[in-house]
């Protein structure tokens, strides 16, 4: 049965050698296969025109590549397009077939740059007060060919130069899928990618954060949004299981003047947490961390009532903790005019077909 076979999209170099010898087949197919895959991106298995046929076959029995193109999409006026891609998720893992979820992708051009920001879960658990996406709650992890299909399938794949973990999803929470995505982007037998063109977002999640610093060499980014405890749990409730004193204290332990790169992502909410006190404190905050704070402009989303910052009162924060010693940058909004926010194309999908599924 077609919905019986493995997915291919996803497995390491080593776990396809071993995949081919349970077969009868020689340990360099599985290298042959990884580099269809992987650098030539092939869709189907008989695309593998150097494995012979009647290995071909014998791989279709079992396997299939896993591959699946977005379902839907918006294009932003500013060149930005956010697609809807199916998704198997956990439940379904291994096997080939929609599970009936999706989730989003935002492809974003900047001159020379190209960000794919890509999401891990279907919903999220974090459940943070301005993000759309924690409204849906939470359907599932995506297993690593559903975080790697939306690199693979995406239209615009050959234009990249890096990949940003900051879509639907907290990655911390389905961190060995991440982990495994990333190890396939950056190995030699899979995308050869520097770990430098992939950033990993987390609210921070206690050991999960700590393990992705010591398995992985990829940049890091914090969702910070406030430097106050009892702001920050209030806007992010996962702040109650780990503090973002308790981040910070845990990322001094590691090196930032190399390869890797930390950064706070920090969505401003006019006259809450834009103010010099909290400037003050973001600075006392990361002190001894060399890394860079991201300041960015809140979208709304039905239903929650935060203001957002002026430009003005942005540029005040910006030029303070630049003067402070803390490199910060107002990052630039794209496809406002196509459900800038995560979680609204999802979300708007979800209620167009939900009056067929009741």
């Amino acid at each position: 049965m077609v919905n019986e076979r493995k997915v291919l999209m996803g497995m390491t170099g080593s776990e396809l050698k071993e995949a081919v010898r349970a077969l009868g087949m020689p340990a360099f197919t599985g290298g042959q296969i990884a580099r269809w895959l992987y650098l030539q991106h092939v869709t189907d298995i008989d695309e593998m025109t150097n494995i012979s046929k009647q290995n071909r076959e014998r791989l279709k029995e079992v396997f299939t590549v896993g591959a699946m193109p977005p379902i839907d999409c918006q294009r932003s006026i500013d060149g930005t397009v956010k697609y809807l891609f199916p998704v198997r998720t956990s439940g379904e893992a291994g096997k080939h077939g929609e599970s009936g979820l999706f989730v989003e992708t935002v492809f974003i051009p900047d001159g020379e740059r190209a960000t794919l920001c890509v999401s891990c879960q279907v919903g999220c658990k974090m459940n943070c007060l301005f993000c759309q996406t924690g409204k849906q709650g939470w359907e599932g992890n995506l297993t690593a060919a559903d975080i790697l299909n939306q690199i693979y399938s995406l239209p615009e794949r050959d234009q990249l130069t890096n990949v940003v973990f900051m879509g639907q999803g907290e990655p911390m929470d389905n961190l060995d899928a991440v982990l495994r995505a990333t190890q396939v982007l950056t190995a030699d037998d899979g995308y050869q990618w520097s770990p430098k063109r992939i950033t990993v977002s987390s609210v921070g999640i206690r050991g999960k954060l700590q393990r992705f610093l010591d398995e992985s060499q990829c940049h890091v980014a914090i969702s910070m949004h406030s430097p106050l405890h009892e702001q920050r749990r209030e806007l992010m409730p996962a702040e109650g299981q780990m503090t973002i004193e308790e981040i910070t204290s845990l990322l001094r332990q590691y090196d930032f003047t190399h390869q890797r790169r930390c950064s706070f992502e920090y969505i401003c909410f006019g006259g809450l947490n834009d103010t010099l006190a909290h400037g003050r404190e973001i600075v006392k905050l990361t002190e001894g961390i060399e890394c860079r704070i991201n300041l960015i402009r809140f979208h709304p989303i039905p239903g929650v009532d935060l203001p957002g910052a002026d430009e003005q009162r942005m540029e005040r924060l910006r030029d303070y903790l630049t003067q402070h010693g803390v490199f910060t940058t107002i990052r630039a909004s794209r496809g406002q005019d196509i459900f800038a926010a995560c979680g609204l194309l999802s979300t708007a999908h979800k209620q167009q077909e939900s009056p067929a599924n009741t």
